[in-house]
Parts: C-alpha cells; sequence; structure tokens
C-alpha cells in the first residue's frame, strides 16, 4: 500500500466529510424520528414504541368510535324492549319486570369494575374488548333464541291471569341476559379509555383532540341509542321479537369485525399488573408502620425508585403530595441500609400517589350517583308512560313505544357538535379555559338539568292522570323530560368521561372508567330499591302509588321522590367539588390540560390545574 496516498486522502475535504455529514443527518434523522414517538407508553402492534405518523389520533378513533355505534345500537335495542319483552311475552307484573330490567342494567355496569381489572392486569384494553364482544354476541344468540322457539316461553296469554314462565324459560332468558350484561361488562371500562390511548396527552396537539375525542364518542353513543330506539324497535313491532333481536345481534358481530379492522392503526397500552393489589399493599403496609410508630419526619424519607421510570411497569412516575398523609407511612425507609423488593413490607412514593388519586376522585363519584337514578327512568317507566300514551302523528303512523327515547338521543346527536363548535369557543373567550369550563362543572350543569327533567316529568304526569281521558294525550307531552334529560346526560357524562380519565394515573385508566360507570348500575339498582321500598310503603301492586294499571297509580309522586333526592344530591355535589383537591394539592382545582387559551387567542403555560369556579356564582 502507498503510505503518501493514504495519508493524503485523509486530509483530503473530499473524503473525510461526507461521512460528518452522515453522522449529522443520522442524529437529526434519529431526532426526528425520536419526536414523533409517544411518551405515553404506547406502543404499535408489532410491539414498537408507537409512531405518531403511522398509529394513533384520528387514524385510530374512527374505528372505536363506529364500533361504539354498533354496539349501543345491539344494547338500547334490547335495553328499551325488554320490560315490553317480561309483560307481555314472559307474563311478569310491571312493577317486577321493570325492577329486573333495572338489576340488569346495574349488573352490567358495575362488571365494568371486573373488565376494567383483567384489562389493567392482565389482557390489556384491545384484548379485553374482542373476548368480551365475543361473550356478548353468544348472549344476542341465546336471547335470539328465546324470543324465536316457542317452548323457551309461555303460552300466549289468553285470559287472565295468564301463565308464568317455567324456571327453565327465565333461566335461560337470564342467562342470555347477564351474558350480555357480562360482555358489556368487559367492554365499556375499555373502549373509552381505548379510545383516549389514541392520543398522546404530551403533545399540545392530540391532547385537545383527545376531549374532543370524548365528545364525538358520546355522540356516538347517541347515534347507536338513535338506531336501536328507532329503527329496530320498529323492526321488531312490524316484524316481531325474533327480528327484533336477530338484528342487534348482526350489529353485534359488526362490532367486532369494525374494531379488529383497525388493528394494525392503534396504539396499545400493555397491562400494568393489578392495581387493586396494589392498593391494598399500601393500606397494609401503612397500617403495619403506623403500629410500629412510623412518623413521616420529611419527604426524604419516603422510598422512590432511582430509575427514570416508575417501578409499576408502564407507569410514569407520580410526584409526592400532601394530601392523606397517613398513607405516607407505606413508603417510609424504616432501614435506610435495608431497600428490600418486597412491596408488602415498603411500597414506592408513585404507588402510594397512585392509590391517593383513586381515593380523591371517590367523593366525586359519589356524589354523581344519584343522576342515574334519573337515567335508570329512561328504560322503565318514561316508556311505561308513553305506551298507554296517543303516539299517533300520522293516520297511518304510530311511534313505537320503545322508540320515544329518541327525543333524548336526538338531543345529544344535536347538542355535541353545537357544544363543541360553538359554546365551547363562546366560552372560551369569556373564561379563557381551553374546554370552555372545567369537568367538574360541567358534570355540575348536568346534575343541575336533571333537577328539572324530573320535576317536568311530575307535573306531566300530574295532569296525564287527572286528565278525563288519560290516554288521548299527546306523546310529545314527555318531550321535556326526555329533552331535559337528554340535555344533563350530554353534560355530565362527558364531564365524567373527562375527569376520570385526566385524574387517573397511567396503570389505573380503565378502573377510573369502570368506577364511573359503575355508578349507572349502581343507581340503576338503587332505583329498584327506591320503586320497591315506595310500593310497599304505599299499599303494594294492587293499592299503592305504583300499581300494575298506570291510571291508577301515582307515580308523580314517585317522581317528586326523585326530584328532591336530585336536589339534595346537587347541593351536596357543590360543596364537594368546590372542596376538591386535584394533584397539586390545591383546593378547588382539578387537573386539566397544560395549555389555555387567554382572552386574546394567545396560548400561554399554566399549571396543571384549572380552578373550578364559578358553579355557586
Amino acid at each position: 500500500m502507498d503510505r503518501s496516498i493514504h495519508v493524503d486522502n485523509l486530509h483530503d475535504k473530499s473524503y473525510a466529510q461526507p461521512s460528518f455529514d452522515g453522522t449529522m443527518d443520522m442524529n437529526k434523522n434519529v431526532k426526528k424520528v425520536t419526536k414523533t414517538l409517544v411518551t405515553n407508553g404506547c406502543v404499535d402492534y408489532k410491539g414498537n414504541i408507537a409512531d405518531k405518523r403511522t398509529t394513533g389520533g384520528w387514524k385510530a378513533s374512527p374505528f372505536i368510535i363506529v364500533n361504539e355505534v354498533a354496539e349501543r345500537l345491539a344494547f338500547f335495542a334490547v335495553a328499551v324492549s325488554m320490560v315490553a319483552y317480561l309483560v307481555f311475552e314472559m307474563h311478569q307484573s310491571l312493577p317486577d319486570a321493570a325492577t329486573h330490567v333495572n338489576d340488569w342494567i346495574g349488573a352490567a355496569y358495575v362488571l365494568t369494575l371486573l373488565g376494567a381489572f383483567l384489562a389493567d392486569a392482565y389482557f390489556g384494553r384491545f384484548l379485553t374488548i374482542i373476548i368480551f364482544s365475543c361473550i356478548y354476541f353468544v348472549g344476542m344468540i341465546l336471547l335470539t333464541l328465546s324470543a324465536s322457539i316457542d317452548s323457551l316461553r309461555p303460552p300466549q296469554c289468553i285470559a287472565r291471569p295468564c301463565i308464568p314462565a317455567t324456571k327453565g324459560q327465565t333461566a335461560f332468558l337470564y342467562g342470555a341476559l347477564y351474558l350480555i350484561a357480562l360482555g358489556t361488562g368487559g367492554i365499556k371500562p375499555c373502549v373509552s379509555t381505548f379510545g383516549a390511548d389514541q392520543f398522546d396527552e404530551s403533545d399540545k396537539k392530540e391532547s385537545q383532540k383527545k376531549y374532543a375525542f370524548f365528545n364525538w364518542f358520546f355522540f356516538a353513543i347517541n347515534m347507536g341509542a338513535l338506531l336501536g330506539i328507532t329503527l329496530l324497535v320498529y323492526v321488531q313491532q312490524e316484524k316481531g321479537w325474533t327480528w327484533g333481536f336477530v338484528v342487534p345481534t348482526a350489529a353485534m358481530f359488526v362490532s367486532i369485525v369494525i374494531l379488529v379492522a383497525g388493528f394494525t392503526n392503534y396504539r396499545y397500552q400493555k397491562p400494568m399488573g393489578s392495581a387493586f393489589t396494589r392498593f391494598v399493599q399500601v393500606i397494609v403496609v401503612s397500617i403495619r408502620n403506623h403500629f410500629r410508630g412510623v412518623v413521616v419526619a420529611s419527604e426524604s424519607e419516603l422510598y422512590e425508585m432511582k430509575t427514570k421510570e416508575s417501578d409499576i411497569f408502564g407507569a410514569r412516575k407520580l410526584p409526592h403530595t400532601k394530601q392523606y398523609r397517613f398513607l405516607d407511612k407505606a413508603a417510609v425507609v424504616t432501614d435506610p441500609e435495608i431497600i428490600i423488593n418486597n412491596k408488602w413490607k415498603l411500597c414506592t412514593v408513585t404507588q402510594v400517589e397512585e392509590f391517593k388519586s383513586f381515593i380523591r376522585i371517590l367523593p366525586i363519584w359519589a356524589s354523581t350517583i344519584a343522576l342515574s337514578i334519573s337515567f335508570a327512568q329512561l328504560s322503565t317507566f318514561f316508556l311505561t308512560q308513553a305506551n298507554i300514551m296517543d303516539r299517533k302523528i300520522a293516520p297511518h303512523f304510530t311511534i313505537p313505544a320503545g322508540s320515544v327515547p329518541v327525543f333524548t338521543a336526538v338531543n345529544g346527536l344535536l347538542l355535541v357538535p353545537v357544544y363543541e363548535k360553538f359554546i365551547v369557543p363562546h366560552l372560551r373567550s369569556k373564561t379563557g379555559h381551553e374546554r370552555g369550563i372545567t369537568s367538574l362543572q360541567r358534570i355540575g350543569v348536568g346534575l343541575f338539568v336533571s333537577i328539572f327533567a324530573l320535576m317536568s316529568a311530575a307535573l306531566v304526569e300530574r295532569m296525564r292522570r287527572q286528565s278525563s281521558n288519560p290516554t288521548s294525550l299527546s306523546i310529545f307531552w314527555l318531550f321535556p323530560q326526555f329533552f331535559l334529560v337528554g340535555t344533563a346526560e350530554v353534560f355530565s357524562y362527558v364531564g365524567q368521561l373527562e375527569f376520570f380519565y385526566d385524574e387517573a394515573t397511567d396503570g389505573t385508566r380503565s378502573i377510573s372508567s369502570a368506577l364511573f360507570l359503575s355508578e349507572i348500575g349502581i343507581g340503576s339498582w338503587l332505583s329498584s330499591a327506591i320503586v320497591k321500598i315506595v310500593e310497599s310503603a304505599t299499599g303494594g301492586v294492587e293499592k299503592g302509588w305504583l300499581r300494575n294499571n298506570l291510571n291508577k297509580s301515582k307515580l308523580d309522586y314517585f317522581y317528586w321522590i326523585l326530584t328532591g333526592i336530585n336536589a339534595v344530591n346537587f347541593l351536596v355535589y357543590l360543596v364537594i367539588a368546590w372542596r376538591y383537591k386535584g394533584r397539586n394539592g390545591e383546593r378547588g382545582t382539578i387537573r386539566d390540560e397544560s395549555m389555555v387559551f387567554e382572552l386574546d387567542g394567545r396560548f400561554k403555560k399554566k399549571n396543571d390545574t384549572d380552578e373550578f369556579r364559578g358553579m355557586a356564582s
């Protein structure tokens, strides 16, 4: 080799420069790629860190939204028809049928806690949705069989008293219904959170789109409800119960296909282990240390991992807060020389703060349950009223009783776009808040409107009952109560979606969503309990306020009771919401976007909390 040529080449810029430029270009490309990767721990379907350019956002969300339309179509088609099916096909009394439907809906939403646990701990949200969708589909098939096979129903009622359903017939029907409830319980806590996972909170643009997703997700629920309570109820009325259940069964199958179709577009959050186990560990260790006389003298005594990530797989670290300081004892290092990797003896600050975040939302959760009691009337007594009123809107067309909740669904379909496109910008210009009002304020508006919804129901029912011909009263007299319940739902439901997702930690998103949904179930059960109490306290099915014959009942008294409950609950909520402490520990605040819109139209940085203000003024 000629060494002179080799040495000369080392000093030749044309030789050395390309290598240097290549390194610089490579560094630029690495930085560019890094900026496009999500920071919330989500991965793509190959298991790699998700890239914003090819996954998530509105590339993935439409599959989830359309899936929700199809699934809600199936659920509402069954829910609004089930009281009539139990009364006319299974020969149950009206109060019993209403109670059984409330119990079924209650079970469906309380079982969301099971679905959330399995999603967060073992399967992940996507796989949990698929598994429980299949269970749901099997339940729909069995329900269709119950309606189509004569031996699975009592004979047609010719004269009173009707022949009741046998235990076997009832068991088969309830088995189908509770498979549907189990499927709903697995799906509901995961779908909204899976959709929100498609948006990276640390990305300003995606963070704003996430809140728009919640509104459009609620729009999807109402679209499914609209189709379920109009098209499918009409099919059931014209073609019979078999076709009335076949179509929603097909819709459930379509919902599974649609969700799977977006498989390559999604961002997936890996399971992070059982949050309930971590909660119990914090409780056990803090109590043990308390009885040992452990005192938290300073924050420096608390144990935290020295790594960038927390010890909860896939979860980010959480800063220490001063609220619920008793629980800090679980993270006190009693012997600095010995740090053991046993969470039943020593917890990290992040684990303790995760439990604190869960505890913080419980008062808000408890103070919104009463609203679900009002919602429970949509599929029971509201429909019973509609069934005995004049539903003709044309000489040859009568609105099916099960389709009357269309007033609520249409309200949701109209109000969500109007709220998102017009009301939010207007409120933003007045309050400086990016979402117009905080999620707690939005929930409060829903609770306030619900009082007038039940008040309207009581006044209309009193007028109907005192009319000389109650059955001649137009169905449109029920419009105000359905419309107001729909308005309350638009504000409260989306507000709760935002609140429970934002206040949850990385490892408790599904559980937090399930907690919110479980209140719908608990509200249904409380509605059943109130019905039973009122029924027994006022003389039973034959002489009480709630009888088989609604014209002889005093349903308006029952509505006034619910109005009073909602009014008291609203005042309780105001106090709790005003005193609520978000993650920063400040009173009257909630965690929200890191950007707020100023009155002059520019953005500025703000703390991760926004004041809960204006509710009482």
